[in-house]
C-alpha cells in the first residue's frame, strides 16, 4: 500500500513518488530489476554526457527549471541500484567486517570529463532566464549542484549486485568510496522537512523535493570524497559501507548470487501472443426484465460517500515523480478532462458502510428487512470476511439470504444489478447494493493511475415492486472476454509495477470501444420497453457512461454515434472510482440539477479484466439521498497555502 500524506500546510504528498522503495519479494531475477530501473531511472534521465551535449548545443534548454530537472533526474539515474537497495554508512575502515556476507563496497571508476561537465552546468544555469522564481530556482540549484559539483564516479555501467568486502580485497587495485574525514552530525533533511517542502510554484516544490531526498543521499561532505584503491586504505580512513535496505533485498541479493530464480509467476503476458480469443458460439441477448422475471426491482435509494480529501492537478504536479515527464495541471485536464479526483484516509470498509447506513435510511429500511447484501469493488484488501458479510455484521443483520463481493470492476453497476435482480426472484425482500473504491494508497509512481483514480462508495436499497407497480430496472446486460491484452489492461496487483495499480491505455481504448459499439448496436436493435420510441435507444433521456477518463470516452461514444450533449460527467471532479462512479455520477447529477424529474438513463461501464456490461433504469431524483458531510472529515486543503521548505536540521553549508 503506498497511502497519502497531510504534511503541515495542509497538502497533499505521496511519498511513493520521491522514494524509490521498491518490493524485492516480486522481483524474480536480475533481468527484472534491469527492467523496473530502465523504465523507472533510465527512461527519462539524461547522462552527463548528453547534458553537456545540450549545453553546447545552445538551444535545447529554454529556461534555469528545464536544466534543473535534467541534473536531477540524472542524479536519481546515478544512485539506481543505491537508494533502491542499499544504506550508505560511512565506516571507519577499521571497524569495517571484512567476512560477512551482508556488507558490500561500491566498485566505482572516475567520472569521465568530469569538470568539463560540472563547468557547463554552472555557466548554463547563470545564463539561463528564471523560469518562474528566481529564489527559489537558486536555492534548489544549489543542493542539487552541490551533489552534482561532487560527484566522482561514471554511472554508465553499475552493477545491482555489489561485491563484498572479501571480493573486493581480492582485487586490491579496485576503486572505492573513501572519505578524507566524517563528521556523524553533517546535516540532512529530515522525513518531516522533506514532506512539508513547499513552494508556490507546483512545479518547482517537486524538483525542490527531490533535490532534498538527493542530498540525503550523501550525508556527508562531499568535498571530502574521493576513489581510493581499496588495498590503499588506510586503518582511520572512512569508507562509504553499502548495507541492504531490508531483509528482502538480502533475500533477493543471496539468490541472486546462488543464480536462483524466485518462485513462478503468472505467465499471462506470454501466452497473450498464443492465445486467441474466440467469439461465442451465439451473441447473449440484453434481458428484458419485465419479460424475464416475475419480482420486477424497484429502486428505493441511492446514497453516495466521496473521499473527504481533494487532490487538486496542481497537487500532482507538486508530487510529480523522477519518473514522469512534465505535464501541467492544464495537460492533465486536456488528457483526461479531470481537474480533481477524491480521496480518502478512511478505509474503504467505512465508506461502504457509511454508504449503506444512509441508503437505508432515506428507504426507510430496517436491517432485518434486508435479504441479501453484495459489494461491488476492485480495490478490496480483505479477503476474510468478504466486505458484504462484514457490512452485513455493522448493520445488525442477524441473518441474510446471501452475502457476498462481487469483482466486476468498472461494470460493477450492471453486474450488481444482474445479480441483484436474480436474487430478488428467490428472496422477495430488499437487496443492499454497495459499491466502493479506495485507489490513492494503491497507486505507485505511476502517472496514468494518479492522474485517474480517485475514492469513494455509493449503495443501492433494490425491493420488489409492489402489485402492478412497474419496475425500475429494465433491461440489464453484462459482457466479459476479449484478447488477452485487453484482459490484463488493468492490473492490480502489479509485480512488474512494485504491486501498484497499473493501467494500459491503448488496450483499455480498445476494450471499451469494442463495448461502446455493442452495446450501441444491442440498443438500436431492442424495442423501446413502452412502445413510444422506435428503438431503446431512442428512448433514452440521459447517458451516463462509466466515468473512465471525460476525453477517452466522449471520442469513443462519438465513434459509436452517441453524441456529447447527451452523456453527463462528473469525473472532472471526483475521478475515476471504478464500480462507484456511475452511482456517484447519478447522484451528482441530481446536485447539479440535470436529474430533476423520473427519468430513463442509459449507464454502461466498461474496464478491468475486460468486463462491460450496462443497465437502462429509471431514476427518480426523489430515491437519491443528499450527500451528508462527516463535520469531523476536513474537505480540501488545510492550513496556509505555501512556505519555504524547511531548513535541515543544521543549516546547510554555502559553498
Amino acid at each position: 500500500m503506498q497511502p497519502f500524506c497531510i504534511n503541515s500546510h495542509g497538502r497533499m504528498v505521496f511519498p511513493s513518488n520521491f522514494r524509490p522503495d521498491l518490493d524485492f519479494t516480486v522481483i524474480d531475477s536480475l533481468d527484472q530489476l534491469e527492467q523496473v530501473i530502465r523504465r523507472d531511472f533510465e527512461a527519462k534521465a539524461p547522462s552527463g554526457t548528453e547534458i553537456l551535449h545540450r549545453i553546447e548545443a545552445g538551444d535545447h534548454y529554454r529556461n534555469r527549471f528545464e536544466l534543473m530537472r535534467d541534473v536531477a533526474l540524472n542524479l536519481f539515474w546515478t544512485n539506481r541500484f543505491a537508494m533502491t537497495m542499499y544504506e550508505k554508512r560511512p565506516t571507519r575502515w577499521r571497524d569495517v567486517p571484512k567476512g560477512r556476507d551482508d556488507v558490500f563496497l561500491p566498485v566505482l571508476a572516475p567520472w569521465q570529463d568530469a569538470q568539463r561537465k560540472v563547468d557547463a552546468v554552472q555557466a548554463a544555469f547563470a545564463a539561463l532566464a528564471p523560469a518562474w522564481d528566481p529564489q527559489a530556482e537558486d536555492e534548489i540549484f544549489r543542493v542539487l549542484f552541490d551533489v552534482l559539483r561532487h560527484r566522482r564516479f561514471h554511472a554508465t555501467e553499475l552493477p545491482a549486485l555489489k561485491p563484498t568486502v572479501a571480493q573486493l580485497l581480492a582485487e586490491p587495485d579496485r576503486l572505492t568510496y573513501s572519505l578524507a574525514a566524517y563528521d556523524p552530525d553533517y546535516p540532512v533533511y529530515g522525513d518531516q522537512q522533506i514532506l512539508d517542502c513547499a513552494e508556490d510554484v507546483p512545479e518547482l516544490e517537486a524538483l525542490h523535493r527531490w533535490a532534498m531526498v538527493l542530498h540525503d543521499q550523501y550525508p556527508w561532505d562531499r568535498g571530502q570524497t574521493r576513489l581510493t584503491p581499496v588495498g590503499a586504505l588506510g586503518d582511520d580512513d572512512y569508507v562509504v559501507v553499502f548495507h541492504p535496505r531490508n531483509r528482502d533485498v538480502l533475500d533477493f541479493i543471496r539468490r541472486m548470487r546462488r543464480d536462483e530464480a524466485g518462485p513462478p509467476r503468472s505467465h499471462d503476458s506470454a501466452d497473450a501472443s498464443t492465445v486467441i480469443a474466440q467469439p461465442p458460439v451465439r451473441p447473449f441477448p440484453p434481458v428484458r426484465v419485465r419479460e424475464r422475471f416475475s419480482v420486477l426491482p424497484r429502486l428505493e435509494a441511492l446514497a453516495v460517500v466521496k473521499g473527504e480529501r481533494l487532490c487538486t492537478n496542481e497537487d500532482l504536479v507538486r508530487n510529480s515523480a523522477y519518473s514522469w515527464s512534465p505535464m501541467s495541471a492544464e495537460e492533465i485536464i486536456e488528457k483526461t478532462g479531470i481537474a480533481s479526483r477524491v480521496y480518502t484516509a478512511r478505509p474503504l470498509e467505512d465508506i461502504a458502510l457509511q454508504a449503506a447506513r444512509s441508503a437505508l435510511a432515506h428507504a426507510g429500511r430496517a436491517p432485518e428487512e434486508i435479504g441479501a447484501v453484495l459489494f461491488c469493488t476492485c480495490t478490496n484488501a480483505r479477503l476474510m470476511p468478504s466486505v458484504a458479510a462484514w457490512l452485513a455484521g455493522q448493520l445488525g443483520i442477524a441473518q441474510t439470504y446471501s452475502a457476498c463481493d462481487i469483482v466486476a470492476a468498472c461494470a460493477a453497476l450492471p453486474y450488481g444489478l444482474a445479480e441483484a435482480t436474480r436474487l430478488l426472484q428467490e428472496v422477495d425482500r430488499p437487496v443492499l447494493l454497495v459499491f466502493g473504491e479506495k485507489f490513492s494508497d494503491k497507486i505507485g509512481a505511476v502517472r496514468p493511475a494518479r492522474m485517474i483514480f480517485g475514492d469513494g462508495a455509493a449503495a443501492l436499497v433494490l425491493a420488489p415492486a409492489g402489485p402492478g407497480e412497474p419496475t425500475d430496472i429494465e433491461v440489464l446486460q453484462t459482457y466479459a472476454g476479449g484478447p488477452v491484452s485487453e484482459v490484463n489492461s488493468i492490473v492490480w496487483p502489479n509485480p512488474e509495477f512494485d504491486n501498484s495499480i497499473t493501467v494500459y491505455g491503448p488496450e483499455v481504448r480498445s476494450m471499451a470501444g469494442r463495448y461502446l459499439l455493442q452495446m450501441v448496436d444491442e440498443l438500436k436493435n431492442q424495442p423501446d420497453p413502452d412502445g413510444g420510441a422506435a428503438t431503446l435507444l431512442d428512448s433514452i433521456d440521459l447517458i451516463v457512461p462509466h466515468q473512465a477518463n471525460k476525453t477517452m470516452v466522449v471520442k469513443l461514444a462519438e465513434d459509436a454515434g452517441l453524441t456529447a450533449d447527451r452523456l453527463y460527467f462528473n469525473i472532472e471532479k471526483v475521478g475515476n472510482t471504478s464500480a462507484a462512479s456511475i452511482p456517484l455520477a447519478l447522484a451528482d447529477a441530481k446536485a447539479d440539477g440535470v436529474l430533476t424529474e423520473p427519468v430513463r438513463v442509459f449507464a454502461p461501464g466498461y474496464g478491468a479484466g475486460a468486463v462491460g456490461g450496462y443497465a437502462v433504469l429509471r431514476v427518480d431524483p426523489a430515491v437519491i439521498a443528499d450527500e451528508r458531510v462527516d463535520p469531523e472529515l476536513s474537505s480540501g486543503h488545510a492550513g496556509p497555502a505555501a512556505a519555504r521548505a524547511s531548513a535541515p536540521t543544521r543549516p546547510l553549508p554555502n559553498r
